[in-house]
């Protein structure tokens, strides 16, 4: 009689451990699955329009201040600048 005790008390033990895992993993699954509706019924997101193309000048303008900023620092020399500012200018 005690070996069948045991076993009794030991499939409700199993049972109960795989009742509670499977009541947990059905949550979490509803929950997830809570989470997803939401963004399911939301219409799309149109995408950002693209950011318009800058002007040349702009550009232009905007290496010729780069450039200015490395002869300051010293990474260019006085001639390597003027090579460069020819090239971007065109010249």
């Amino acid at each position: 009689m005690p070996g069948l005790l045991r076993g009794v008390a030991r499939t409700a033990v199993i049972a109960g451990t795989a009742t509670s895992v499977s009541n947990r993993v059905s949550r979490r699954q509803a929950g997830r699955w809570a989470q997803q509706e939401p963004q399911a019924q939301q219409p799309a997101q149109p995408e950002p329009a693209a950011q318009p193309a800058q002007n040349p000048t702009d550009n232009t303008i905007d290496q010729l201040k780069d450039l200015g900023e490395l002869r300051d620092k010293g990474i260019l020399t006085d001639a390597e600048f003027e090579t460069q500012k020819r090239r971007i200018l065109g010249s």
